[in-house]
């Protein structure tokens, strides 16, 4: 049974955002502003905090994410996988690409999957920034992806969709790891293209999408 959830874990790793997160110009005449953001960017500059705020952040996301986990679990306890749908009409330039990182991601996993749809769980969005391309949800299903025009040409562009897609299924920035880790973003250099998640990767959104629910621990 597949069902359109929107639970956008988001990323363990980083801070969460205090206040409103701000909203791309071109998503502002289309989506609400989530309440509470955290931004994952594919390079520090999107901004990490100092590691005990980060910590702190981590620990709020987290819970705010398993409390509406398990919630939906409770709504649908035979739920066996999950169909998340995009929308990536706000995102033109990179709609190829966005379409190839849902394959890749369709591919790799087996608990979720990436549907593109107008009736959509999160969007992707174009434009210039100077944080470059981000990944922002308020860990209650709604959120968005942005994808910088000059990130996208400095960088490999489907890996940085697809690092920024691996944010919505629940994935942290991990810039230390090695290029073959999707998350580790921009870390390896520009030189870096790989656009697949590794096997722990893998794993871990196999796992925090089990039976519709971000598992704990």
């Amino acid at each position: 049974m597949n069902r359109s959830m929107t639970v956008l874990a988001a990323a363990l790793g980083l801070v969460l955002a205090a206040g409103t997160a701000a909203v791309p110009a071109a998503a502002a005449t289309t989506a609400a502003a989530p309440p509470a953001a955290a931004a994952q960017g594919y390079t520090p500059s999107a901004g990490v905090a100092a590691n005990s705020a980060e910590a702190a952040g981590n620990k709020a996301f987290y819970e705010a994410v398993m409390k509406s986990a398990r919630a939906k679990q409770a709504a649908n306890p035979y739920l066996l996988a999950v169909t998340v749908t995009y929308d990536a009409s706000q995102a033109p330039t990179f709609r190829t690409v966005i379409s190839q990182s849902a394959q890749i991601w369709n591919s790799s996993v087996t608990n979720v999957k990436l549907s593109s749809g107008t009736n959509a769980d999160f969007r992707y969005y174009e434009g210039n920034d100077s944080r470059g391309s981000y990944a922002s949800t308020d860990g209650h299903g709604r959120g968005y992806i942005f994808l910088d025009y000059a990130q996208n040409r400095q960088y490999s562009s489907l890996r940085v969709v697809a690092h920024e897609t691996g944010h919505v299924l629940g994935l942290p920035d991990h810039y230390t790891g090695p290029c073959s880790e999707l998350m580790s973003g921009g870390g390896p250099g520009t030189s870096c293209t790989n656009p697949y998640p590794n096997s722990t990767e893998r794993s871990r959104v196999n796992s925090l999408w089990l039976y519709g629910l971000a598992a704990a621990g």
